[in-house]
């Protein structure tokens, strides 16, 4: 471990709309110095630097390497993020990384691997474990109030889908919505029930409403899935961009057991506002409910763990489950 007076100096590379207010939840934090910033965006660069006294902005990522860092937050294009972060890891630095990992299972396996060599702490923005309504439904199935959970239905449809042009390309994103939205539905799944092992995956990926075949050219716009883990326990996922959902966004995740379920859905269509229920026969208890400014949390978290001393993490082997998982899912099995 660290000695307690140990202040890691953090560059963030990459400062759009998501980098940028991880920056500012980070920056909040004492025990860590915001020290550097990168961006191709030169204004987006200089707007986030105001944002903590004495960061500076560099021109490129090796100038943000050979800044004297002790960890990278990398928000960028997702087939920049494994060689990125391996970059950094090789280097001797930290890393907190936007979703995806790697656009694939194989480049999530490299980056891990990297993080272990380097022993250094490796974590990415699955930021809807840090809800206060997910936190609390596992706390329920911790505790066994829900018995054994045998089914969970996840749902998380877009109305408007991504912005930038790269999502849509194969090459640099790795995928559709399944990358993008279904990553933290599975994710919650095998997080709450502690990681089992998934024995079977079925799946249909559709583009503009044309069921997709094997290795299409295309990026997928809406998917449903059944991952069949070794517990018993059947998963099923739905996640869509563009969609007439009736609302900006429907995001839930029901959790079904012999006592009784558990669920975390989101208000009015809100992409931030979430209620945990406990589901009791025809009755729900409220656990939580808004506000809860859940966003920049995951960050946080690493930051304050890496402040005090965290090396390499082996919990960082469930990002290869995971992406394992989806690497299922985009395959139809």
């Amino acid at each position: 471990m660290r000695r307690p007076s140990f202040r890691p100096r953090i560059g963030f590379l990459g400062v759009g709309w998501i980098g940028r207010h991880r920056m500012e939840a980070v920056a909040r934090c004492p025990e860590v110095e915001v020290a550097a910033v990168c961006d191709p965006a030169a204004e987006a660069a200089q707007a986030a630097a105001r944002l903590a006294e004495g960061c500076q902005v560099v021109g490129s990522y090796e100038a943000l390497l050979d800044h004297g860092l002790d960890a990278v937050v990398i928000a960028t294009p997702s087939a920049l993020h494994a060689p990125q972060a391996i970059a950094a890891l090789e280097r001797g630095l930290a890393v907190f990384c936007q979703k995806p990992l790697g656009r694939n299972a194989a480049e999530v396996r490299q980056v891990v691997d990297a993080a272990r060599c380097a022993d250094r702490f490796l974590a990415v923005d699955l930021s809807y474990r840090f809800t206060a309504a997910m936190q609390a439904i596992r706390a329920e199935i911790d505790r066994g109030a829900l018995g054994r959970v045998f089914a969970v239905d996840l749902t998380f449809h877009n109305a408007y889908g991504p912005d930038k042009p790269w999502f849509y390309d194969r090459a640099q994103s790795g995928g559709g919505c399944v990358v993008d939205l279904g990553i933290h539905l599975v994710d919650l799944a095998l997080w709450a029930l502690g990681f089992p092992k998934i024995d079977g995956v079925t799946s249909q990926l559709y583009a503009g409403g044309e069921r997709l075949g094997p290795s299409p050219a295309v990026v997928e716009d809406y998917a449903v899935a059944q991952l069949q883990l070794a517990t018993g326990t059947v998963v099923r996922l739905a996640c869509s961009w563009k969609v007439s959902a009736g609302c900006d966004a429907v995001i839930e995740a029901t959790f079904f057991g012999t006592r009784g379920g558990a669920a975390l859905r989101n208000v009015n269509g809100s992409f931030y506002d979430f209620v945990a229920e406990r589901l009791e026969g025809t009755r729900r208890v409220r656990l939580v409910s808004p506000p809860d400014a859940w966003g920049g949390r995951a960050a946080v978290d690493w930051a304050h763990r890496l402040a005090a001393g965290q090396r390499f993490d082996p919990e960082a082997e469930r990002l290869v489950e995971l992406a394992f998982a989806l690497d299922r899912i985009a395959a139809g099995g």
